[in-house]
């Protein structure tokens, strides 16, 4: 048996599976290695239980680059759903729509707490903050203390677990920079008088692409597709050792399958999907210094209570955000909504509750029975079923679901990068934990499909890490309207 291989991808996650499929269509003898032993797709993939299928955060299909719309469509084409965007935010027992449209929004907050965030929004724009360090100072700069306190300090603390003031201002600038007051007013008040421009293109906010039967149907058709260029796709298999051979210069690989079955292989290139943390524990010959730095980067893991009820006037959202301090749920997915083809029965819909967490955590511990009686608790609660709506539910943990973004975090990444550049030569670092960076499903793809091309063409045609650094916000602009997001 020859394992040697071009190129091997730790990781059958939306980069890992791109970065295969675009090489192999290359030519390349490429190994794809997942260590979860039933599904491809990372925290992309869809689980199956008893037919209800749980997406893992709610993932949609959505890009500004040309690319990989077309992408999409290659792999799934007709399976691909149009969905329209239903969001909003639950907040004092009320809910309010999002993205936030400002008069629906004062007409919710009441008259007093209106001028109250009018006053704090005007006080915010004459005495803002001087270069903001961290996230509490941006949004406050941006909105005002009182809307920071309402509609982004609980649900992001709720997510991250620590203090906004502790959260690096790189969250704000990647993620919300392109959202502006007032143009939620001015968009608001046009909805509000029924004012339409025909020129204005279709974006994230109202619709967006998803699988049929969720994003794992793209992952499991894509590694199908790339099996038949040649690739091949193993489950159940978890990398325990790298090291660079510097004589034949190759990397040499070790991982345990199935149990206990040790596998070797041989590769000139490894593209690392893992967190950077596991990654550099895996590394033989590396500086301590770099295990240490490694090791220092942190992550939040989270998991979803899915709670099967009656389909008796159900909610029509994708999701809802629980900005209410009350209750531990971050935010409840309607699988039902993403698509019919989430539910096995049509009298029946299950909604998804998101709890933060970290591995090892009084919540994380608790018993399944216990956290779907949690999250039938908080259901009822918030007011979105009855009791006797409710049938049964399902737990589904997630570890390193998302790379936190503290006030050392950058400094940390971009040593790490530096060291390894010399350490661990054809070693390339993509998607959201290879390089602990909040990348939005299309944005990790990208990372790969500009890897894939890179090793193609044997030099460095694009620096991958500027792909979703142009502090853009995600939600603004039109699908497919740019090629490539970022390039050198």
């Amino acid at each position: 048996m020859n394992n040697t291989y071009d190129v091997i991808c730790i990781g059958g996650g939306p980069a890992g599976l791109t970065a295969a499929y675009y090489l192999a269509k290359g030519g390349k003898k490429v190994l794809v290695l997942e260590k979860d032993p039933i599904y491809l797709g990372g925290i992309s993939k869809t689980v199956c239980k008893d037919g209800y299928r749980f997406d893992m955060g709610g993932h949609r299909f959505f890009s500004k680059s040309k690319e990989i719309v077309d992408f999409w469509k290659e792999i799934l084409n007709d399976d691909l759903l149009i969905r329209q965007r239903r969001s909003r935010i639950y907040y004092n027992k009320k809910f309010f729509p999002y993205p936030l449209n400002i008069p629906a929004t004062l007409k919710n907050l009441g008259f007093l707490e209106s001028c109250r965030c009018g006053l704090s929004f005007i006080k915010s724009k004459l005495v803002p903050f001087k270069n903001p360090n961290n996230f509490e100072e941006w949004v406050i700069n941006n909105f005002g203390s009182r809307l920071f306190k309402i509609f982004f300090k609980t649900y992001t603390e709720k997510v991250w677990g620590m203090n906004c003031s502790d959260i690096s201002v790189d969250w704000a600038q990647q993620r919300i920079k392109g959202l502006s007051l007032y143009g939620a007013f001015i968009n608001g008040m046009k909805s509000l008088l029924k004012i339409k421009n025909s020129n204005t293109p279709k974006t994230l906010i109202e619709e967006f692409y998803y699988p049929r039967k969720g994003p794992g149907m793209f992952w499991e058709t894509l590694a199908e597709k790339s099996q038949k260029l040649g690739c091949t796709t193993t489950l159940d298999s978890t990398v325990n050792s790298l090291e660079y051979d510097e004589t034949n210069e190759r990397w040499d690989l070790t991982c345990v399958s199935d149990g206990n079955k040790i596998s070797h292989y041989k590769s000139t290139h490894i593209i690392s999907t893992t967190s950077i943390k596991e990654l550099t524990s895996l590394l033989k010959k590396i500086e301590i210094e770099t295990l240490q730095l490694g090791q220092k980067l942190k992550y939040r893991d989270f998991l979803i209570v899915a709670i099967v009820v009656e389909d008796v006037s159900a909610i029509e959202d994708n999701w809802i955000y629980i900005h209410d301090p009350d209750v531990l749920v971050g935010r409840i997915q309607n699988y039902k909504a993403w698509s019919p083809e989430m539910v096995p029965n049509p009298s029946e819909t299950c909604y998804g509750l998101e709890y933060f967490c970290h591995q090892n955590d009084s919540l994380w511990n608790q018993s399944d029975e216990e956290l779907i009686e949690l999250a039938k608790d908080e259901l009822l609660k918030i007011g979105l079923v009855k009791f006797e709506q409710i049938k049964n539910g399902y737990v589904v943990r997630q570890e390193k679901a998302y790379p936190v973004y503290d006030q050392t975090y950058k400094k940390t990444v971009d040593e790490i990068k530096t060291r390894l550049n010399s350490e661990a030569p054809n070693l390339h670092l993509v998607g959201r934990n290879g390089m602990h960076k909040y990348n939005n499903q299309d944005h990790s793809m990208m990372t790969a499909i500009l890897t894939a091309k890179n090793i193609l063409a044997n030099k460095n045609l694009f620096d991958i890490w500027l792909v979703n650094q142009d502090a853009e916000y995600h939600e603004s602009g039109a699908s497919g309207e740019r090629y490539v997001p970022s390039s050198k």
